[in-house]
């Protein structure tokens, strides 16, 4: 019998040290260092040559003789995911899924399965069983004859259906929950999901199979398992959203067949998710006219623009201090163009409260938001409403003036697209801009007192 030993190994670049240690001494990460069981005697075949495919016979080519050709990509028949992948699952790829629990992963994934009627599927679940994914299928009211179900955690049967099926896609919920004999420490440990997923890759490349990884996450919203896992794998998509609110937003972290900066939009119903293709419409309210603290933004998140409302509720302190929230918005920078209220505008707001809030539930980092804003915070502050057919976009600096920003011209079409009259953008954005053929009025301001101007008379 092989004697057992324990060794302490780092979550975050894989390094082993027969001790504990504080610091990683290769990463230089701190409290990053887990107990694991490994074997004394290796064993004499690995975890990643269990598929036993053939392997590449591989040889050093010259760069220009490399031959390059543009690969066909699986269409997911979803146009949010192929957006996020960018333009569709590449053959042979390891895509990593990641999310809270209950965000809807698995709902998105087996979604995403049932549509795929053209590609033999195998779903192998470690999670659930059969008759609840029989049940959820029903739910979403979709049926596929190419999607087989197999529920397993052991990695060697897992080759086995593969080698017997040969499917042409592989979703695996998730990688924490497969193991394989050859290492005798618990599902979900690092030595379990770092050998598992170095398997499945080495099946992926070497067959041509693309292969979809659902994967859980820490408390700090890391994906569990080591860091190694997010390097190997070729792109990385985090799943967000409130359980309390309806949209979901499908980031991509990490993309080698295509952009980073691209993300979809879902709203989950009953039976299942619904693609949000023009998220603008649902994310604006339709009956605030005549209310104030609200004003319209014309954002972008990655490269996709759209319209988000603005609220902002502006009262006198009843406490001593005065409170400062924000609610899908960055505090410290809310707290940064109120200082620029006081300082060069002469709005004092020292003693009143400021709640801020982005409607839907959304988290916007764009620096085109600032100018939406101030506008919010001094038109509840003045309980004068902004009307409704107005729009803005622009970067408010410490100064008060209002700085250029990028794609303005997607933001002016998206805001004429929904029926805007008129925009306030940034004045050196016009530099070089073709204003002649938009239906919409826009209005460039440089500094903030002009934007007010043109807001407030």
């Amino acid at each position: 019998m092989a004697k057992t030993k324990t060794a302490f190994v780092c979550t975050q670049c894989g390094n082993d040290s027969p001790k504990w240690l504080g610091k990683c001494p290769v990463c230089g990460e701190w409290n990053t260092y887990v107990e694991e069981i490994i074997t004394k005697n290796p064993p004499a075949q690995s975890a990643a040559s269990l598929s036993n495919f053939e392997p590449y016979k591989s040889k050093p080519l010259y760069l220009k003789d490399i031959q390059t050709e543009n690969e066909v990509r699986l269409d997911m028949n979803d146009l949010e995911l192929n957006r996020v992948l960018g333009g569709g699952l590449v053959p042979g790829s390891l895509v990593l899924i990641g999310g809270e629990p209950g965000i809807g992963k698995s709902t998105l994934v087996l979604q995403t399965a049932l549509k795929l009627q053209k590609y033999k599927t195998l779903y192998v679940s470690g999670e659930e069983s059969a008759k609840q994914l029989k049940l959820r299928a029903e739910r979403l009211e979709a049926s596929n004859e190419q999607l087989l179900i197999v529920c397993e955690t052991n990695l060697e049967q897992i080759f086995t259906h593969l080698n017997n099926i040969q499917p042409d896609l592989l979703i695996i919920d998730s990688i924490q929950t497969v193991y394989t004999e050859r290492i005798e420490s618990s599902p979900g440990s690092i030595a379990q999901v770092r050998e598992c997923s170095a398997a499945l890759l080495k099946f992926a490349k070497e067959t041509g199979t693309p292969t979809l990884l659902i994967g859980h996450i820490n408390k700090e919203g890391n994906i569990a398992g080591p860091k190694v896992l997010e390097h190997i794998v070729d792109t990385v998509l985090q799943f967000e959203g409130d359980q309390h609110y309806m949209y979901r937003i499908l980031r991509n972290i990490k993309n080698r067949f295509g952009s980073t900066s691209e993300l979809g939009i879902y709203e989950m119903r009953q039976n299942g998710l619904r693609e949000v293709n023009n998220p603008s419409e649902l994310l604006l309210t339709q009956n605030h006219e005549g209310l104030s603290g609200i004003a319209i933004s014309a954002a972008i998140e990655g490269i996709r623009p759209f319209l988000i409302e603005t609220q902002s509720l502006v009262s006198t302190a009843a406490y001593g201090t005065p409170q400062r929230s924000a609610t899908g918005f960055d505090i410290r920078r809310m707290n940064m163009l109120l200082a620029v209220l006081e300082k060069r505008v002469g709005f004092k707001l020292g003693q009143k409260d400021v709640f801020l809030n982005i409607a839907g539930g959304l988290r916007v980092n764009d620096p085109a938001m600032d100018l939406a804003v101030i506008a919010a915070v001094l038109s509840s502050n003045l309980d004068v409403a902004i009307e409704r057919e107005t729009c803005m976009c622009g970067e408010v600096g410490l100064s008060g003036e209002i700085r250029p920003i990028n794609r303005i011209e997607q933001r002016i079409l998206e805001a004429e697209k929904l029926g805007f009259k008129q925009i306030i953008i940034p004045q050196n954005n016009l530099k070089g801009f073709n204003t002649k053929k938009l239906a919409i009025s826009i209005k460039s301001v440089k500094k903030v007192e002009e934007a007010f101007k043109e807001l407030f008379g």
